[in-house]
């Protein structure tokens, strides 16, 4: 496995890969890897000849500057983990790489950008589609692997590869789960072992809730599933909103999609938790 810091240096190693005809596979990560992000490692090892990972915590993605001061950094830890999984290249660039000037593009991505995470988040998914395009640009991978966890960010970038018309195909890999249903995110090592007791109720809630339909309304599932997180003191939902999976505007009935998706965000703490479910 070869760790690389530069940009012409990733795309000399790949320009071989290249000439070879290999497929080549892209696992985009900011680093404090678990096993979740491995899952997507072994799906990008097992379909192409060539895995290349990126651990590039993006600034530009961003909108608290206290997140990201304490967003949590392990590359040696990261790539003993990526050796193990199988990845050929990690690309570990720092920020005066990836930006030797400020990249101020703008990206129109619809509603998929505009609603929940967008909304709470603004500047949000405009930093992702400029750092995901860049990636793709400087990988040209065949085929790239994102986690379900981030539902929202998944049809983002699709949104921005079709814009852009990037020829990569996006693989959405299911969400992984501890063994007691809290969903992995490298945020979840900022718990406190309280809070971490407490948050496994999130991923309990949202899969009760499933069982409620389709007899109980859109509305009354979406209450049930906010006033039992909030009934913990620890907890706090910003949002829970049920969606159409592909566009992501919200539902009023069942029968308005044939892919209802609740997304849910709670503060546990001053950890912010996502996660989501099929109905």
């Amino acid at each position: 496995m070869k760790i690389v810091n530069s940009i012409k240096d990733l795309k000399a190693y790949l320009a071989e890969v290249k000439r070879d005809n290999k497929k080549i596979g892209f696992v985009p990560t900011m680093g404090a890897l678990h096993n979740g992000h491995l899952s997507l490692v072994q799906h990008c090892v097992k379909d192409n000849d060539v895995c290349v990972v990126s651990v590039f915590v993006n600034p530009t993605q961003f909108n608290d500057k206290h997140d990201l001061e304490t967003y949590p950094r392990t590359l040696e830890a990261d790539c003993a983990l990526l050796e193990s999984a199988g990845c050929d290249y990690v690309f570990a660039p720092s920020v005066e790489e990836m930006y030797p000037e400020p990249d101020t593009r703008i990206f129109d991505l619809g509603t998929v950008a505009e609603v929940m995470e967008g909304a709470k988040r603004p500047g949000h998914f405009n930093g992702v589609a400029q750092v995901v395009s860049k990636l793709f640009y400087i990988v040209e991978p065949d085929n790239a692997y994102f986690g379900e966890k981030d539902f929202q960010q998944i049809a983002v970038i699709r949104a921005m590869v079709r814009q852009l018309n990037i020829p990569v195909t996006i693989n959405a890999c299911p969400i992984v789960r501890e063994d007691d249903g809290l969903a992995l995110s490298s945020r979840n090592t900022r718990l406190t072992p309280e809070q971490r007791q407490k948050a496994p109720l999130i991923a309990r809630t949202l899969k009760e809730s499933t069982t409620f339909v389709p007899e109980k309304s859109v509305q009354e599932v979406i209450d049930y599933v906010v006033n039992t997180i909030n009934n913990d003191p620890v907890m706090e939902v910003e949002y829970y909103e049920i969606v159409d999976g592909n566009t992501l505007e919200s539902i009023k009935n069942w029968t308005d999609t044939d892919y209802p998706v609740g997304c849910i965000t709670v503060y546990c703490g001053e950890v912010r938790l996502i996660d989501n479910i099929k109905y």
